[in-house]
């Protein structure tokens, strides 16, 4: 609650202008939503696994809820203090919102798919691969980054096989699974860099809202159609959905949407690779799990490319100015 009352006054101070000339108060904040979007992020994974599990709670009736109630939580005071920022959404906007959120409902459709079709830690190094898919898309786009940038990424990337241990699986099932955790980073990075472009113009709230809505409606019927009900769940699922959407969606997903405005996508998505090692050690403090060998090693090594990605990109800013506003903490 803490984390969400200091995020309400974050947004309220930046629409007003308040963090400008003020860089240092805006950095500081960033580093506390970076780090509470991770905590979110990485309890997802436990909740998500203990609800599938013990309940009868479906996985895309998981996806479709946590982005319904989200959208409904997110978009309630926007309307009530400032309804204007929905009508006033133009057609950018609604164009980079909409790609988002169909870029996330793919995101989700691939990603809980492939967990129940090849190993965990295969799924989730494949989908990590978010961060070098952007950096592929911005090669592409003509964008061209520092050295250190790359050898950044590939750095925190090793740490993420570290901790994995990135165990491709070799049954023809396996492989499917791969392939779509594989397209799961892909239409994540789609959905990071589409947030990117809405988030230049609009707010957090309004624009979580309706990308967490659209995405719930694309959900619905893919769920109804693979024969997975979105409702008559035991209290339990109910319990677990709430949780989830609490962490993953309102902590989360929507502290990483608020970064998009003041952190390039690359960084954003390089910041969520610390979902792995966090996972892992909220496993080993709650659920008494044994943390995996290179768990340290991974983590360090994800730090280590993470600075070395900031520093690549402040050292390309000052070679182009128009990169400057991709640079860390430029509110």
């Amino acid at each position: 609650m803490t984390g969400t009352l200091l995020f309400s006054r974050h947004c309220l101070f930046e629409k007003n202008g308040l963090f400008k000339g003020h860089r240092g108060t805006g950095v500081s904040l960033n580093f506390v939503f970076a780090a509470l979007g991770v905590l979110g992020v990485a309890a997802s994974g436990p909740l998500i696994a203990a609800t599938l599990a013990g309940t009868t709670a479906t996985a895309l009736g998981i996806a479709f809820w946590r982005n319904a109630i989200a959208a409904v939580v997110l978009a309630s005071p926007v309307l009530i203090r400032e309804p204007r920022q929905f009508r006033d959404i133009t057609r950018r906007e609604a164009l980079w919102t909409g790609v988002a959120a169909v870029a996330l409902a793919a995101h989700f459709a691939c990603f809980i798919t492939s967990l129940q079709l090849t190993s965990v830690a295969a799924s989730t190094a494949l989908v990590c691969l978010q961060s070098a898919w952007i950096a592929v898309f911005e090669f592409l786009r003509g964008t061209r980054h520092h050295w250190a940038v790359p050898a950044g990424l590939g750095v925190a990337l090793g740490g993420v096989v570290v901790i994995t241990g990135f165990d491709m699986g070799s049954s023809p099932e396996a492989l499917w699974g791969d392939v779509l955790a594989l397209a799961g980073g892909l239409f994540g990075a789609l959905y990071a860099l589409a947030g990117g472009r809405a988030r230049q113009t609009m707010g957090t709230g309004s624009y979580t809202a309706l990308c967490y809505g659209i995405c719930a409606v694309l959900i619905a019927p893919l769920a109804l159609a693979m024969g997975q009900p979105l409702v008559s769940f035991d209290a339990g699922g109910w319990l677990g959905i709430l949780a989830i959407t609490l962490c993953a969606q309102l902590v989360g997903h929507t502290m990483f949407n608020h970064l998009l405005a003041t952190m390039s996508p690359l960084l954003v998505s390089m910041i969520i690779l610390l979902e792995i090692p966090g996972a892992a050690l909220l496993a080993a403090v709650f659920l008494r799990e044994a943390l995996p060998g290179g768990t340290y090693i991974g983590l360090g090594l994800i730090l280590a490319g993470l600075a070395v990605v900031v520093g690549g990109q402040r050292n390309g800013a000052k070679g182009d100015g128009d990169r400057a506003a991709t640079a860390l903490g430029t509110d």
